[in-house]
């Protein structure tokens, strides 16, 4: 273990230093931040003691080098817009995008595991034999009768949206009566089909349907903002309030939607992979329950890819959460890295991009550790 985590340690501290070469190259590459701070009125004397304050005026090396021996230390510069720590704009931020990428991995787990399992499943067992009746007997109800019932019991404003879902309902009179012929894998069909829409659909458009939906339509939920926060060890946390959880969901399901056909896909395919092994067809001679060999058994055998894209999404959702937090108005580091792109405000953009390089390699950390406690075979050092 020791060596492992020092053989870790040098691995990242090598990543860190060749991405903060590609990062200060790249992000000093793009554009000049004089041109947005200095007022275009200003003389050339103001302009020369900007740049001169800003440290723009020296060689591009040196410039690199002043950035290194500052990140050593903690400091990665003072933001050119705010005139504070880039990285205390950044870790005062960070919370809330933390907390809404953890919602949607949970989301994602929740929903995506159990639904991954079941569609990975044989289609011949009685769950799936009950839901393709219960779906056809939905689509076969007389259409009629669900609109007394709807009309009954929704507002006079939903009339549009009532008349709209009796048009769909119409059309499952046909669509039932084909539902006693289909094969009995209907619902995995539906599942995997679910989670093509899953990655299909952008992002923006489903918060944006999302918001139309439960915010103006329903009311049900609010559309932008954190909601209320209680301060934990300094650190604002929304999930510990009614009305911050009330305000995270609709941003974390629309965040989880891509994970989640992404957990159900991988899910099934290690299920029905699993289900071919040999120690299943052992477990079942042994006259073990199909519960039992599902829940434990191949539920364990297929957690290490679980936990692998878990951790990387985990990552990719903290990094490129920007369209959702701009949609939802969600105050996390996603609207700090736009404005700070618009205004060119590089030691921001340089201190984010460092951080989310870190933010992976104590990810990748965590699933390697987790390797070794999911599957005793799996050795830090590299031996199986």
């Amino acid at each position: 273990m020791t060596a492992f985590l020092l053989r870790r340690l040098l691995q990242a501290a090598f990543v860190m230093l060749a991405m903060s070469v590609l990062v200060f190259l790249g992000v000093f590459a793009i554009g000049d931040p004089v041109e947005i701070l200095v007022s275009p009125q200003a003389d050339q004397a103001e302009r020369a003691r900007i740049i001169a304050d800003l440290g723009l005026d020296r060689p591009l090396w040196e410039q690199y080098l002043h950035f290194l021996g500052n990140a050593l230390r903690g400091d990665l510069g003072r933001s050119f817009a705010y005139n504070e720590p880039a990285l205390r704009l950044i870790l005062h931020r960070l919370p809330a995008t933390l907390e809404l990428a953890a919602s949607a991995m949970l989301i994602a787990l929740v929903i995506g595991l159990p639904l991954g399992l079941f569609a990975g499943l044989p289609p011949r067992t009685l769950p799936l034999r009950v839901i393709v009746l219960v779906a056809g007997l939905c689509f076969s109800l007389p259409a009629l009768w669900l609109a007394r019932v709807l009309l009954d019991q929704l507002p006079g404003g939903a009339g549009p949206a009532a008349a709209a879902a009796l048009a769909l309902l119409a059309l499952g009179l046909p669509a039932g009566l084909a539902a006693g012929v289909l094969p009995r894998d209907l619902p995995a069909r539906a599942i995997m089909a679910g989670s093509i829409l899953g990655f299909s659909l952008p992002t923006f458009w489903v918060g944006l349907l999302l918001i139309m939906v439960f915010a103006v339509q329903l009311g049900w939920l609010p559309s932008t903002g954190r909601g209320a926060t209680v301060a934990v060890l300094g650190v604002e946390w929304s999930f510990l309030t009614a009305d911050g959880i009330a305000h995270l969901i609709l941003p974390a399901l629309n965040l989880a939607l891509f994970n989640i056909s992404l957990m159900v896909r991988l899910v099934r395919a290690g299920v029905r992979e699993t289900m071919l092994t040999e120690f299943v067809k052992f477990a079942r001679a042994k006259g073990l329950s199909p519960r039992r060999i599902v829940l434990v058994h191949v539920l364990k055998a297929i957690m290490i890819p679980v936990v692998t894209v878990l951790g990387l999404e985990f990552g990719q959702t903290v990094a490129f959460s920007v369209v959702t937090e701009s949609v939802f108005a969600w105050p996390g580091v996603g609207k700090l890295i736009v404005d700070s792109i618009y205004q060119l405000d590089r030691p921001v953009i340089v201190a984010y991009l460092m951080l989310i390089v870190l933010l992976f390699i104590l990810i990748n950390l965590a699933v390697d550790l987790a390797y070794s406690l999911l599957d005793p075979r799996v050795r830090l050092g590299g031996r199986a």
